[in-house]
Parts: C-alpha cells; structure tokens; sequence
C-alpha cells in the first residue's frame, strides 16, 4: 500500500456541504473531514502505486464546483 496524502480544501463560503458530497461521490478518497481553520475540508488519500500524483490530484477534483484552493501534503513514513 502507498503512503497516504492529504488535501485541504478551501470552498467557496456556503458550498463545503455540496463539495464534500461530490467528494464522497466520486469514491477516490480513503477518509473525508470537514475541518475549521484556513481550508474547510481535509482528505485523505491513497494514490494509485507508481502513478502521477499531481495528475491524480487534478483529476480527482476537477470540475468540482465552488472549490477555491487545495494544499496538498506528501506523506513519507508513518510512525
């Protein structure tokens, strides 16, 4: 299994519940929170092995309504 990354997610104000239910949709994510501070939501992330993570990423969230930024952090070793 690979190493998880997690995506913040700023929304646009009144539309975290609707990107969090296209998120659920989509089914490419491991754990879905909303969160409280700089981005409303954090996802976790089990990118395919071997594959293009930033295009992973782009495509995971395309065409997604009402989000105004991702941060995106790599994980290396859990401990």
């Amino acid at each position: 299994m690979t190493t998880p990354l997690f995506v913040q997610v700023r929304c646009k104000p009144g539309t975290t519940y609707d990107i969090a239910n296209a998120i659920s949709l989509r089914e490419f994510h491991s754990e879905l929170y909303s969160t409280s501070g700089e981005f409303d939501l954090l996802v976790k992330i089990y990118p395919p092995e071997g594959g293009d993570i930033g295009h992973f990423v782009n495509e995971s969230f395309a065409g997604i309504d009402g989000i105004e930024r991702t941060l995106t952090t790599l994980t290396f070793k859990a401990f």
